[in-house]
């Protein structure tokens, strides 16, 4: 996973719609929100509605906030820029919703799976990798994303959150053949 204190890995990416999209643009004093998402996987579409709802309720207390989806669209053709501004659609995503066609960035995240969140400080430093919450398709545990808002709320607050974090679980990211990284 990529060390927490990590300073944010800059990018320039295009959305569904081809606009490019650069994270070095952003001027937000408050903090950065990254997530790896894809229209097919059944941990986003479980929890995508609580992902748009984050989205929406720190990008209007000025928190950055970026989804990307780094997935192999010649495999899996859903997770194509038409799948994503379906998935945008139906989740009410606010935030750009970018492709990262080459997976460079995913790599430079050290990305794993779908989906995963990374959550930066002011300073732009890695204080939070972990889960939206404990709920995962198939149980019975309500989908809140306490573990993300709890992070989010002390990094709104200009503290730092808990060291307490739990790894996303989901799934992996469907890598380009040659591409897959080596460090799982």
């Amino acid at each position: 996973m990529l060390a927490l204190g990590t300073v944010m890995p800059a990018f320039e990416l295009p959305d569904f719609d081809g606009r490019w999209i650069s994270s070095s643009k952003s001027d937000v004093a408050s903090g950065t929100l990254v997530m790896f998402l894809c229209p097919h996987c059944p941990f986003v579409r479980h929890t995508r509605i609580e992902i748009g709802r984050v989205g929406r309720d720190f990008q209007s207390r000025g928190l950055a906030v970026y989804g990307i989806n780094p997935n192999d669209t010649d495999a899996f053709p859903q997770d194509g820029p038409e799948g994503m501004k379906q998935e945008a659609a139906i989740a009410g995503y606010s935030f750009p919703y970018l492709r990262d066609e080459t997976q460079a960035v995913a790599t430079l995240y050290k990305a794993a799976c779908t989906p995963e969140f990374y959550l930066f400080d002011a300073e732009r430093k890695l204080v939070y990798r972990g889960q939206l919450d404990s709920s995962r398709p198939g149980n019975t545990i309500p989908v809140t994303g306490l573990d993300l808002r709890t992070a989010v709320d002390a990094v709104l607050a200009g503290r730092t959150p808990s060291l307490d974090q739990r790894p996303s679980v989901g799934c992996s990211i469907k890598w380009k053949p040659g591409n897959e990284p080596n460090y799982f």
